[in-house]
């Protein structure tokens, strides 16, 4: 399969960074909502990468990460991830919800379902922001969350649910608190039939 990059002129990419954008927007909104405070948000990195360099992009297969998934079922199927390194995960523990948290006790319920939430609200408001844009139908499942190693992690979602496509929407996101900088990686990897599906849904032609 070609890889869609390819297809994409520069105007047309920006249509993403544009979804990207307005996914933001709601994130922001939604956890200033759960958290009763401000939560600032820059505007995110928004690429297409390869299904093997996924991994890369978080630090690597071994690297440790908070892992959000859901399923993306509707239209344009896919796999949903919402990928935090463990320090970052500190960082947020500390900042949006004032938790100081202990390394080498692992994590408390509290904060496995605070990081969970908050997953889950970043995983749905980039969902629901490419559904509006496309005007497909596309709805997450219950999310799946794990703390493991990041190749751990994507496998799971291809033992469930067989081949992935060869390229994943990538939305590098950064939460702002005071000095510090939280950033997270949201990935959308479509079935291979579902990029066309997306692409054409954008006006993008397709091969």
């Amino acid at each position: 399969m070609t890889n869609p990059l390819s297809k994409l002129e520069a105007f047309k990419l920006d249509v993403l960074k544009e979804v990207g954008n307005i996914g933001a927007g709601h994130a922001a909104t939604a956890l200033s909502l759960l958290l009763d405070k401000p939560v600032d948000m820059n505007v995110p990195t928004v690429s297409l990468v390869p299904f093997e360099e996924v991994a890369d992009k978080v630090g690597g297969a071994e690297q440790v990460v908070i892992a959000v998934y859901l399923r993306v079922e509707g239209d344009a199927p896919g796999h949903m991830f919402f990928l935090i390194q463990e320090d970052s995960a500190r960082k947020m523990l500390r900042n949006l919800l004032a938790i100081d948290h202990r390394e080498e006790i692992g994590y408390t319920e509290m904060e496995f379902s605070a990081l969970s939430e908050i997953g889950n609200i970043l995983a749905g408001s980039y969902l629901s922001s490419l559904a509006d844009f496309t005007q497909l139908s596309m709805g997450p499942t219950v999310p799946s969350v794990a703390i493991d190693m990041a190749g751990a992690v994507l496998s799971y979602g291809l033992m469930l649910y067989g081949e992935m496509g060869d390229s994943a929407l990538l939305i590098d996101t950064k939460f702002l608190e005071g000095h510090e900088a939280v950033e997270g990686f949201f990935f959308l990897i479509p079935d291979p039939e579902s990029f066309d599906k997306i692409f054409s849904a954008l006006g993008v032609p397709t091969e």
